[in-house]
């Protein structure tokens, strides 16, 4: 019985960090995406063309490139955990950085 117990425990950490690293990150991509179209303001369309109107909102364009800021942080410290591994080490974040140690 301790057996099922040790399963599921382990199974809901994996699916854990399934949703946040394999679903987190596209989600705030969309969310900084969208950040910026909020930031950007509304399109009006006259006869000349498609012009911006005056109605731009800074706050969502910080937003977005914060977002994309976590993403690319993210995506770095995948790619150096998997060739930190390749060359006998492993990342460490028992500090406020994250550090590499020899395995």
């Amino acid at each position: 019985m301790h057996n099922l117990g040790f399963a599921l425990d382990g199974a809901w950490r994996v699916l854990l960090a399934g949703l946040v690293l394999g679903a987190g990150l596209p989600v705030l991509f969309a969310l900084g995406i969208r950040s910026l179209a909020w930031g950007a303001g509304e399109a009006t369309v006259s006869e000349s063309g498609v012009t911006v109107a005056g109605s731009r909102r800074p706050l969502g364009t910080v937003i977005g490139y914060l977002l994309f800021a976590v993403v690319v942080v993210g995506v770095l410290l995948g790619l150096l955990f998997i060739v930190a591994s390749g060359f006998g080490y492993k990342l460490d974040f028992s500090g406020f950085f994250p550090t590499l140690v020899a395995k």
